[in-house]
Formats: C-alpha cells, sequence, structure tokens
C-alpha cells in the first residue's frame, strides 16, 4: 500500500485548523479521492467561503455547526473516518463525543487532543496557547472583529505566523493561504467553562494522532504531551512535515490516512 491506494472505499471528513478553510486540503482530496474513497472537506462556520462571518459566531458551537449538521444527516448505519487538523482536533473530538456511533475513527493530524478528565481549554494552558501576548504569536492580531465584550476572541494570523506554520510547505501554499485567512478563535475563555468530555461518548471513539515533527508551531514535544496525556489507539510519525502536512509531505498524509481507515473503517 505504498502508493497510498485502499482495499475498500471510506468516507473520509476532513475538518481544517484556525483562520483556515477546505482549500487547506486541496492537495490531499485529490489524492485521497484517487486512492478511491468520498471525501468531504468542510468549511466551518465564517471560515473559507462560507457566508457566514465571524461576528455572527456567539460561541464555539456556532462555529462547529457545519460539522454537527453533516454526521446528524449521515444515512443510518453509515461511519465516516474524521479527521481534524490543529485547532480543528476540538471540532472533531465535540462531534465525536456527540455522535459516537457515526465515527469508526477520530484522526489527529497535529491537532488539539482534549481528555476525559478535564475542560477542553486544560491542552491551552500547558503552553498558555490563551494567552494573546504569548511571544509565539508573532503578528497574529487579536481581538479586532466581533463582540468584543460578549462573543468569543477573534484572531487573525499574520504572515509572519504564516510563514511560522508553513515553514517547509511551498512558497505558493505560503502565498495562497495569505490571500485565503480568516478571522477566527481559539474560544479559550468558553472552553474554561465546559465540563470533560465524556469517556462513554468521545472516549469510546478508535484515535489515531499523526505526529509532524518539523512543526514549529505545535511542538512535537507538546504533540507527545498530549499523547501521554490522553493516550490513543496508534501514533503515526512524519519526520519531514511542518504545521500543514497536507501541503509539505500530502503523499505521506494520505497514505497514513487511507491505511487508517483500512483498519479501523
Amino acid at each position: 500500500m505504498a502508493d497510498g491506494s485502499c482495499n475498500r472505499s471510506h468516507h473520509i471528513v476532513l475538518v481544517h485548523g484556525a483562520c483556515h478553510g477546505a482549500w487547506s486540503w486541496y492537495k490531499l482530496i485529490s489524492l485521497l479521492r484517487s486512492a478511491g474513497h468520498r471525501v468531504t472537506a468542510l468549511d466551518l462556520a465564517a471560515s473559507g467561503v462560507d457566508e457566514r462571518r465571524f461576528s455572527d459566531l456567539r460561541n464555539f458551537d456556532d462555529y462547529n455547526q457545519p460539522l454537527i449538521d453533516l454526521l446528524a444527516e449521515l444515512p443510518p448505519g453509515e461511519r465516516v473516518v474524521l479527521v481534524g487538523h490543529s485547532l480543528g482536533g476540538l471540532c472533531i473530538a465535540r462531534a465525536m463525543d456527540r455522535f459516537p456511533h457515526k465515527v469508526a475513527v477520530g484522526v489527529f493530524v497535529t491537532a488539539m487532543l482534549p481528555d476525559t478528565v478535564h475542560p477542553p481549554s486544560y491542552i491551552y494552558n500547558k503552553v498558555h496557547l490563551e494567552d494573546p501576548t504569548l511571544p509565539f504569536w508573532l503578528d497574529t492580531q487579536f481581538g479586532t472583529v466581533g463582540d468584543k465584550e460578549n462573543g468569543p476572541l477573534s484572531m487573525l494570523f499574520g504572515p509572519k505566523f504564516v510563514a511560522l506554520l508553513y515553514n517547509l510547505s511551498p512558497p505558493k501554499d505560503f502565498a495562497l493561504a495569505m490571500t485565503l485567512v480568516r478571522p477566527s478563535s481559539l474560544f479559550a475563555k468558553e472552553l474554561e467553562s465546559w465540563p470533560p468530555l465524556s469517556a462513554s461518548g468521545y472516549g469510546s471513539v478508535a484515535k489515531v494522532f499523526v505526529v509532524c515533527e518539523k512543526d514549529e508551531a505545535l511542538a512535537a514535544s507538546f504533540q507527545r504531551w498530549m499523547i501521554e496525556n490522553y493516550p490513543v489507539d496508534e501514533v503515526r510519525v512524519i519526520e519531514e512535515a511542518d504545521h500543514m502536512p497536507m501541503l509539505s509531505t500530502p503523499e505521506k498524509l494520505n497514505r497514513f490516512i487511507s491505511e487508517i481507515a483500512d483498519e479501523y473503517a
């Protein structure tokens, strides 16, 4: 299976990270479809070409609603392979908690991996991601759009931060991103007040984590800390991937997802 071809066709749902959209998966969509899979790449609310604006979002569930709607509308008995990237890990975790019977496996691609003991914000707190003054954020702009009093804190990645995410990706993909990124949020304050995700829902679904060794945003050490904090069924490693493996190492990610789908779905 070195070429990423599959034994069976699976429905694979791709969920993007913050400030991104379905467009970020364009290489992987083509590869997975060529391998015989059915692929759905979602735009979450106020992302990609979704018509909503960030100011329309009241909370995380508003942002995640397109994924919830997709799973709610699946035919009875259909189970998908749910792939989340970066912040998309929290999105797929929330969906797995609500629809565990509709997800064959959750694949966390250098993604936020919550546990079933702490509020989802616990993983932010480990490295203080919730702090907009952290030097890590470089030229990311916080709080420039939306309801600054009652709504989620907005963030929009600047070119220096996008360059950090795309440090091993082709320059043309960095250029594409700079034309398409939109305001998003970590929803950190809201997630602090959430109860933990349930062991009977989220905890019951198989999970695979894809570590990206050259990620300069979510460092490999932090990725491994999340896995130690909440062990998964399987860990895959892409040695040469930055934070955007769907762009920097699409063939390797395609092969891994095809193999994971064949094993768990």
